[in-house]
């Protein structure tokens, strides 16, 4: 499992644009025949993928860094996929996952597979864990299933649709909070106006982005941004003190995930426009 460190606001100040991309941004994400694991040491975070082809892929602990037997032993997770058709099997309940389809396995869960219906056009299956403290069932939502949200304007080319699978009203679980965000056409920017919340990390799956495109991702303090240049099927990291908003050179779709002190969709702490840097 791949460590990433937490970084104070005062180090990322002095970093080169490759120290930048190195600790906030996970470019090589979705590798064929393997589950990928990063281990986040902000808010504990881990996010990863899993790409079956032929073989189904299993979920496995890494003992040298969780210390369990199983993956989900003290951990919930959420699972979105973004590929084509697939299965996810959890403790022998086979669960249909069809694209954008996501996944809830609540802590204790002992067995968790990952299978592609095809190899030609498998499963992306996008990972995103927090540790728990209580169980809640497995739960499967289809896109159609998820709270709809309108959002923007086209006077301000941030016109978009917030689809929230697992939330308060929705899904339940002990901490972790996800859905995906669409763009209207001809809109380009997301979460803007943008925000921190102090409680709560948070990270970005940027995709279906064409691959001659890219996200222009704003992150760090609002009184000192930096930018990362992002292409499809890559994630960002957003820690507590970062504002994280986007905007893309061609329409894009991205998966937010949080962690941390509560579930409350809006409690963030605004930064007008005119006072971002």
């Amino acid at each position: 499992m791949n460590i990433i460190p937490a970084i104070s606001a005062e180090t990322v100040s002095l970093f080169s644009t490759e120290e930048l991309r190195s600790n906030f941004l996970l470019e090589d994400l979705f590798t064929p025949s393997t589950v990928e694991l990063n281990y986040w040491e902000t808010d504990r975070t881990i996010i990863g993928s899993a790409v079956p082809l032929d073989t189904p892929l299993k979920l496995e602990a890494s003992r040298k860094e969780m210390a369990v037997d199983s993956f989900l032993e003290r951990r919930e997770i959420g699972i979105l996929n973004i590929g084509g058709e697939g299965s996810i099997s959890v403790d022998g309940i086979d669960y249909p996952m069809n694209r954008l389809d996501c996944l809830y396995i609540g802590r204790g869960a002992k067995s968790v597979i990952f299978a592609s219906n095809s190899a030609d056009v498998p499963a992306l299956f996008y990972l995103l864990s927090y540790p728990a403290h209580a169980s809640y069932p497995t739960a499967l939502a289809r896109q159609a299933d998820a709270t709809a949200v309108q959002l923007g304007s086209p006077e301000t080319a941030n016109e978009r649709t917030i689809f929230k699978y697992i939330h308060g009203d929705g899904i339940k679980s002990c901490q972790l909070v996800m859905g995906i965000t669409c763009m209207k056409p001809g809109s380009i920017w997301n979460t803007m106006p943008s925000h921190t919340h102090l409680r709560r990390s948070e990270a970005y799956l940027y995709f279906d982005i064409d691959p001659a495109h890219r996200i222009i991702h704003l992150m760090g303090e609002p009184s000192e941004t930096r930018h990362l240049i992002v292409a499809t099927n890559q994630a960002i990291l957003s820690p507590v003190w970062s504002i994280h908003s986007g905007a893309g050179t061609a329409s894009y779709t991205f998966c937010w995930g949080m962690g941390g002190e509560n579930q409350d969709f809006n409690d963030m702490d605004g930064f007008p426009i005119s006072e971002l840097r």
